[in-house]
This record gives structure tokens, sequence and C-alpha cells, in this order.
């Protein structure tokens, strides 16, 4: 009994411990910092008055782009990983364009980076293996993470895109996302 006893204490100790040195989050909130400061110098290169701008009928325009980035950093951070209801992409104001100016929605996306990022810190990375619904499809909070990581990525390269359409060149990637 007290073999099993003591490989049990050392058990939880290891597991303790290993959760402690765990540098997934560490490492997460670095490369989010580094996604932020790209991110923000994009939405600095574009001038307001082509934050409307679309590349096709039926595609997001470049602000509604940025802005979406901002309500994913949200939803996931808040909803997926500590289960705080928020409201959907359909039902959100927050993160509609409507007569926001460029200076309003950088300091909205900077201040939303800055709560996302918060959120994370926060986060218990012992619940990093556990699973959830994404879409219809289980994936662990960990992957919920490396996620909204693809998602920033996939709208930001949209705006880089929209730059170029407009003859600007856009700046100098961030290495290290």
């Amino acid at each position: 009994m007290k073999t099993i006893l003591a490989f049990l204490t050392f058990m939880l100790f290891t597991s303790l411990v290993t959760a402690q040195k765990n540098p997934f989050i560490k490492d997460y909130i670095e490369r989010l910092e580094n996604s932020r400061k790209y991110t923000l110098l994009v939405a600095e290169k574009m001038p307001e008055e082509k934050y409307n701008f679309k590349a096709a009928e039926g595609s997001l325009s470049f602000a509604q782009n940025f802005l979406h980035i901002g309500f994913a950093m949200n939803w996931h951070s808040k909803t997926l990983l500590k289960g705080k209801k928020t409201k959907s992409w359909q039902e959100d104001t927050v993160f509609k364009v409507a007569k926001k100016s460029k200076k309003e929605m950088i300091a909205l996306i900077d201040t939303t980076f800055d709560e996302a990022i918060l959120h994370i810190k926060n986060f218990d990375k012992s619940k990093l293996d556990d699973k959830l619904d994404y879409f219809g499809l289980t994936r662990s909070k960990r992957q919920i993470l490396l996620l909204l990581a693809d998602h920033i990525t996939h709208h930001r390269a949209q705006m880089l895109v929209y730059l170029r359409l407009n003859g600007i060149v856009p700046p100098r990637y961030v290495l290290f996302q």
C-alpha cells in the first residue's frame, strides 16, 4: 500500500511540475505579441479612405477583415478557453465597422490583443488537453489556440493582398510568429 501511495504521490508531483514547466503558453504569448505588432503595422499602412476596399464582390473589406481578427480573438479566448458566453459573429456589434474610424479600429484591436493575451496568460495550463466541439470537430484547447493563430494569419494575409491591390507596399514581415 505504501508503494502505491508513494507512486501516486510521485506521479501527481511530476504532473504538477510538468504542467508548470510547460512552455506552450509562454511561447504562444510571444507569438501573439509578434502577431499584434505585424497586424497593427498592416492596419496602419492602409489609408483610411481605403478601409472599405474589397477585392471582390462578396468578400470582406479591409476593415471587416481587420475587425474579424479582433472578434475571433475575443471569441476564442473568452468562449472557447474560458467558457464565457460571447455574441456570435452575426449578433456582435463591437467588431462591426459601422462608423468607426481607422484610429478607433486600431485602438479596438490593440485592446482586444491585450485582453486575449491576459485571458491566455491566466489560462489553466492543465486544461490544454481538454476537448470541446469546434464547428462539429473535437479539438483540444491547445488546438484551439493554434487555430486562432492560423485564423489571425488568414485574415491578415487578405489585408496584405488588399494593400498590394491598392499599390501599397506592405510592412516588412515580423518574424517568429
